[in-house]
């Protein structure tokens, strides 16, 4: 038989497809989805069934970078000049704290292990101090997710989102720091630690201010294209542009497009919150197929036992010092509560940042040998892949408990949310008495006279709805009141045009009652029950939604 490529349509499908499939089976078992999109990554890749192979995964690779293009685009849109003129002072402790100490941590635990079986103490420390700087690096894309998943919102949720963004600097300077001392150990003829700080200072400097000018460029176009399609036709179109000229010019994609983000949220905050709400409403498979790639991607092949005791050991290190760190860098910066106690863990996902700094140590340091059978790149590459699956399983989890212990779960929510959340049922009013088919008209008028509402339902002995009755039927009889003494609701009320069940989503029942300009509807139990529960006011039903958005915004912490 001949071997059968799916193709790439054939790939995203089974990448969309599959991951919303996990997702659900994930959130079924209260864990955060995207560990189900990188599970069936891991499925359907090398580790697994091999329906993705590494050829696949790399023709992807623009696809990826578009991705983390977003992600950082969305997370610029997080951080305005308020936030970091109130916390600044605690972002720049925070960072330095949790950085600088799962640095040191996994770097000098990396050191010892490794030393134990090469008994080679500069290739130890080469490694350690590698280890340490990729150690140091946070994964944006799962660690929102669980944020946006979750709704989450309050000032442990935004101190998140600034570290997770501004984290690719440090582990970038650190990484900078720490291959030079690397190379410099092994004398493998790397550049000097100034010559490569003066490197990655350049592409850090370089990414922001591309960024920053397309922001600006972005902002002045938006302002001649009030449409929305408009607006986000050329919004990606900048967006793709500056992926391509970070890529291009060997620049963080993350830090550059968080560039452009900050630049519009700060600049037009208005006119760009539509535009970033949009862009994340159209995000979600695009997320699915980079999360499921991250899985796919995570080939294993043969460890030796002690590797993966290492692969423990990094994990367990870079967890304590990431959780330390922010404690320590919370308390001494004076953050609330929930910042110093919650935040630690919340940022323990490693992903794309650490994978990809590991390979580019693994072709700067392929030449050293660790063991005859692997070189100390091949040691850093696997070490470090192995670790990223393991914390990306336990990260996104651990980010929904600190969330959740700070009691931000659901603050960051919307009307609509309320909306599609709730039935009809939930907020119909059951008070309104309906009316019966011979009740006197005269009583009905007082009825409309005395309550606040302008559609009264009609019901048979038995209960179930035979008409309507509305305010607007009266109109011609008012002046008539001779008529209000001998006619009775039968001959006046309609016929039931339109109504309501109360399994309904309410916020389709809503846009229904828009469309057909209708404050008032009767609500039934089902069309084949037409029992009557009451009516749904459309102003009634607004006011509820209004009252618990408040409720859940305002929750305490």
């Amino acid at each position: 038989m001949h071997e059968v490529h799916l193709g790439i349509l054939a790939i995203l499908g089974i990448c969309v497809a599959g991951g919303v499939m996990g997702a659900w089976i994930f959130q079924k078992l209260k864990v955060p989805q995207v560990v189900g999109y990188i599970v069936v990554g891991v499925l359907i890749g090398d580790t697994g069934f091999g329906l993705l192979h590494p050829a696949d995964i790399a023709a992807l690779g623009s696809f990826n970078n578009f991705a983390l293009g977003l992600i950082g685009f969305l997370v610029g849109g997080e951080l305005s000049g308020s936030i970091f003129k109130k916390y600044g002072k605690q972002f720049t402790a925070i960072l330095l704290g949790e950085g600088l100490a799962a640095f040191l941590l996994v770097g000098i635990s990396s050191t010892l292990i490794v030393n134990l079986v090469v008994h080679d103490w500069i290739i130890a420390i080469a490694a350690g101090v590698v280890f340490g700087a990729i150690a140091s690096a946070t994964d944006p894309a799962s660690t929102i997710d669980v944020l946006w998943e979750y709704r989450s919102a309050g000032v442990l949720t935004t101190a998140i989102v600034a570290i997770v963004a501004l984290d690719d600097a440090l582990a970038m300077t650190l990484y900078g720091i720490g291959t030079s001392v690397a190379t410099i150990l092994t004398q493998s003829g790397g550049d000097s630690i100034g010559t490569t700080l003066m490197h990655t200072g350049i592409e850090l400097g370089g990414a922001i201010l591309l960024g920053v000018i397309c922001g600006f460029v972005l902002n002045a176009m938006m302002h001649y294209m009030p449409q929305t399609e408009k607006r986000l036709g050329i919004s990606i179109g900048i967006l793709l542009l500056c992926i391509g000229l970070s890529v291009a010019f060997g620049m963080d994609v993350i830090l550059s497009t968080m560039a452009v983000g900050i630049v519009l949220i700060n600049s037009a905050p208005r006119r760009s919150k539509k535009l970033f709400e949009t862009i994340r409403s159209f995000s979600t498979p695009i997320y699915i197929i980079f999360f499921v790639l991250v899985g796919a991607r995570l080939s294993l092949g043969n460890m030796p036992l002690w590797l993966w005791g290492l692969v423990v050991v990094y994990v367990l290190m870079r967890s304590l010092g990431k959780w330390a760190g922010a404690y320590w860098g919370g308390r001494l910066s004076k953050a609330e509560l929930p910042v110093q106690n919650y935040l630690g863990m919340a940022i323990f996902a490693q992903g794309g940042v650490a994978v990809g700094l590991s390979i580019v140590a693994s072709h700067n340091l392929q030449h050293i040998q660790v063991t005859p059978e692997m070189s100390l790149g091949d040691m850093i590459i696997f070490t470090v892949t192995a670790t990223t699956l393991c914390v990306q399983l336990i990260g996104p989890a651990f980010a929904k408990l600190a969330i959740k212990k700070a009691g931000e779960i659901g603050r960051n929510v919307t009307e609509e949310d309320v909306m599609f959340e709730w039935k009809v049922s939930d907020v119909v009013n059951t008070e309104i008495v309906p009316l019966q088919e011979a009740t006197p008209l005269e009583a009905v008028v007082r009825n409309f006279a005395e309550q606040d509402t302008f559609v009264y339902p009609v019901v048979s002995n038995d209960g179930k709805i035979i008409g309507v009755l509305t305010f607007d039927m009266l109109k011609e009889l008012l002046t008539d009141r001779d008529a209000w003494h001998w006619l009775v609701v039968g001959d006046v009320m309609q016929p039931v045009l339109d109504r309501l069940f109360g399994g309904m989503n309410l916020g389709e029942a809503l846009l229904d009652m828009q469309n057909m300009q209708a404050e008032a509807l009767p609500v039934i139990e089902s069309s084949e029950n037409g029992k009557l529960l009451g009516v749904l006011d459309l102003r009634e039903a607004r006011r509820k939604v209004g009252a618990e958005l408040v409720r859940r915004q305002t929750a305490s912490v």
